[in-house]
C-alpha cells in the first residue's frame, strides 16, 4: 500500500502512535468528574452548581464548557416542578408583619422563617412537614414530620430549632397566618423564648418567600422524584435529605456557594 501511495513506511507506522489531542483528553477528564458530581447530588445539580464545584476543586473551565459537555453526554438536572395546592377560603385575621419582606441579615439567629408543607404517602395518605429556616445561613435549624397538621407539629419544630441554635432574645420569627402559628400555644412559646412574631399578609406568599423556596426545592429534588410507601419511609427520606444533603452538602449561591452548615461555622468563628 505504501508503494502504491508513494508513502514512506515510517509515516505509515507513525500514524499508529499519534498522540491524542490535549484538549480532548482534558474534556474527557472533566466529563468524568462532572458525572461523579452529578451522581453524588442524585441528579439534583445542573450545570451552574456543578461548575462551582469544579472551580472549588481546582478545575479551570467555563460554565459554557460544562454546559456543552453535559449536553453532549445527555446529563441534566432531574427535578420535577412543584405542585400548587388550592388555597383555603377560610377568613383569616390580619396580624403585624414585622419582617415586611426584608430578608437581609447581619448574623445568625437574627431572623427565622417557618411554614408547613404537605407530603403524600401511599399507605398513610397526606403527612406534614413543619420547617424552620435561618435567613442568614439558609440552614434548616428545626423541623418536625407528622401524620397530623396540629399546633403540636409547629411547637415541636420550633423547640427543635431553639434547642439546636440557642438564640438570643429578640429573634424575629416569620410565619403565615395558619391557625397553628396564630394559636395561643405557639404565641406563648414565642414569649417564653423572647421572640418577636411576624406574619405574612393574607394571600401574599412573597412575604414568606424564603421558606416557600426551600419547600419548593425539597419537592423538586426529593419528594416528587419518588413515591413513599408510608409515613416511616417518608420520614427517613426527609431526614436524609435535610440533614445529609441540604444542610451539609448542597451549596447555595446566595451564601457564596458553600453549604448552610459550612456558612454557619464560618459565622460562629468570626463572631
Amino acid at each position: 500500500m505504501c508503494r502504491v501511495l508513494e508513502m514512506p513506511r515510517s509515516t505509515y507506522y507513525q500514524s499508529f502512535h499519534k498522540k491524542p489531542n490535549r484538549y480532548h483528553v482534558a474534556n474527557e477528564e472533566l466529563l468524568e468528574r462532572i458525572k461523579v458530581i452529578h451522581k453524588e447530588s442524585k441528579g439534583r445539580y445542573g450545570a451552574p452548581k456543578i461548575h462551582r464545584e469544579l472551580l472549588k476543586e481546582g478545575y479551570s473551565c467555563s460554565l459554557k464548557r460544562v454546559q456543552r459537555l453535559m449536553k453532549q453526554a445527555g446529563i441534566q438536572s432531574n427535578i420535577t416542578k412543584k405542585f400548587r395546592p388550592t388555597p383555603t377560603q377560610t377568613p383569616v385575621e390580619e396580624r403585624e408583619n414585622v419582617l415586611e419582606q426584608d430578608f437581609t441579615t447581619t448574623s445568625i439567629n437574627e431572623k427565622w422563617v417557618a411554614d408547613i408543607t404537605y407530603i403524600h404517602t401511599l399507605r398513610d395518605s397526606w403527612c406534614y412537614l413543619a420547617s424552620v429556616l435561618d435567613l442568614h445561613t439558609k440552614k434548616i435549624v428545626g423541623y418536625k414530620f407528622s401524620r397530623t397538621m396540629t399546633t403540636e407539629l409547629v411547637l415541636e419544630a420550633l423547640e427543635n430549632a431553639v434547642q439546636a441554635q440557642k438564640p438570643e432574645p429578640g429573634l424575629i420569627i416569620h410565619t403565615d397566618l395558619g391557625t397553628q402559628y396564630t394559636s395561643e400555644a405557639f404565641q406563648e412559646q414565642l414569649k417564653n423564648h423572647e421572640m418577636i412574631a411576624s406574619f405574612s399578609r393574607k394571600g401574599c406568599p412573597y412575604d414568606n418567600a424564603c421558606i416557600e423556596s426551600f419547600h419548593a426545592t425539597l419537592k423538586k429534588e426529593e419528594v416528587y422524584r419518588t413515591q413513599y410507601e408510608n409515613f416511616e419511609t417518608a420520614r427517613m427520606a426527609l431526614f436524609q435529605y435535610i440533614e445529609g444533603w441540604y444542610n451539609r452538602k448542597r451549596i447555595h449561591g446566595s451564601i457564596g456557594y458553600v453549604t448552610p452548615d459550612e456558612y454557619e461555622k464560618m459565622c460562629r468563628v468570626a463572631a
